[in-house]
């Protein structure tokens, strides 16, 4: 029982750590897991290792290279400009496209926080030119690459689908991910129009022709659209795995010589990828040791079986506020699934989209990666700290807002 305890106060340390500190919360949950493995619990190095996730570390390695790629060569950014010029000067549709764009590119396998990265800047450049309120715009840009995050293809759905895959959720795939697609789309969709987004269909922006002209594809965005489209078609329809297949799409590109391989590599976002990696050898440890069973006791405490979907989305929502969704909330939440329906029972799947929803309503706040992009591609510096007091009240109400909701869906 001291083992546990010590297991579970250790993941208490690194989720506490991951709020307020800049240090990699999964280097931390590794030495953590070292120390308390290996010198408290008389355990050997390998047993507390078994706990790494090597599928899914590949997984989404090759998969962020892959797009890492695409990014790198310019076709997303070209996609998303042409994606623009479709909305043929309407001011009104132009935030509705980039919610739609982010969408679609997220769910394609680049994730909500690659996609973030690539379309805020741009979306809130073309707010500016086109007098879009930057609140208005970020929403929806925001909430589109959000809705894409569980994505079976996508960094975060990869690592939402493994830890499903282990609780007995297994095949949950794409109601997952459909899910949390409704429940951004039904909150951006709803603000937008609700804050004033109506008013913008009145009003005409003749930018988006003379931008699109020095944006067109050339054949080095077309090929790599279509080894894309290979690697999705393996995947989707002959069961490949997607890691694998990520790697040989982005060996492809650089054979062809229409990415910068080597860079890509230095550019792809290691800093989660390692988060997620070291979180999962410390919760693998707390479940080794009974501390996840204590997790979960403590959780079930505070709600009861007609609570417990909007208790547990607030928990994870209002934890997510300042720490990472991905690679520290869901890794250390989803497991407690099966106890919290064992002592108070309920619907599973419920419970887990909860947690999965609650978790990644909350990101549009300015102290969660999303957020901070959009805020970062504000030009006029007089928009900034509006926008950021606007998009810190919409994160934090979305605790309140995605626990109602879910408790009402689940």
């Amino acid at each position: 029982m001291t083992l546990a305890w010590l297991s579970l106060g250790a993941l208490v340390v690194a989720m506490i750590v991951s709020c307020f500190s800049t240090l990699n919360v999964g280097v931390l949950a590794l030495a953590l897991a070292w120390i308390v493995g290996v010198y408290l619990g008389s355990m050997s190095l390998n047993d507390v290792l078994s706990g790494f996730p090597t599928q899914l570390f590949l997984t989404l390695a090759g998969v962020t290279l892959l797009f890492t790629q695409a990014q790198l060569n310019g076709t997303l950014d070209r996609v998303a400009h042409a994606a623009v010029r479709i909305c043929r000067g309407n001011t009104g549709l132009i935030p509705v496209m980039f919610f739609v764009l982010g969408s679609i590119i997220a769910s394609l396998g680049p994730g909500n926080v690659a996609t973030a990265a690539m379309l805020a800047p741009m979306a809130m450049a073309i707010a500016a030119r086109a007098s879009i309120p930057p609140f208005l715009m970020a929403i929806m840009v925001g909430n589109g690459a959000q809705s894409g995050a569980l994505s079976p293809v996508a960094p975060t759905g990869i690592i939402v689908t493994g830890l499903m895959d282990k609780i007995g959720l297994g095949g949950y795939e794409l109601r997952t991910y459909i899910a949390n697609l409704l429940a951004h789309a039904i909150i951006a969709f709803g603000g937008y129009f609700l804050l004033g987004g109506l008013g913008l269909f009145r009003r005409r922006y003749a930018g988006g022709e003379k931008e699109g002209e020095a944006t067109r594809l050339t054949g080095s965005h077309w090929i790599t659209l279509a080894v894309i489209g290979v690697v999705l078609v393996t995947v989707l329809f002959m069961n490949a795995n997607i890691g694998m297949a990520a790697f040989t799409g982005a060996v492809m590109l650089a054979a062809l010589r229409v990415a910068d391989h080597e860079q890509a590599i230095r550019r792809m976002p290691w800093i989660p990828i390692l988060m997620v990696s070291g979180v999962s050898v410390l919760v693998a440890l707390l479940d080794k040791t009974g501390g996840l069973d204590l997790f979960t006791a403590i959780l079930a405490r505070f709600a009861t079986p007609g609570t417990l979907t909007g208790v547990i989305a607030f928990v994870t929502g209002l934890i997510s506020v300042y720490s990472s969704t991905s690679g520290v909330v869901l890794p250390a939440f989803l497991p407690t699934v099966p106890g919290l329906i064992a002592r108070l029972g309920g619907d599973p799947f419920g419970v887990a989209s909860s947690m999965n929803i609650g978790a990644h309503l909350v990101d549009m706040s300015p102290l969660s990666t999303t957020g901070a992009m959009c805020i970062a591609g504000i030009s006029d510096v007089e928009q900034v700290r509006p926008t950021y007091n606007k998009l810190l009240a919409w994160g934090l109400s979305m605790t309140v807002i995605g626990a109602i909701g879910c408790w009402l869906a689940f």
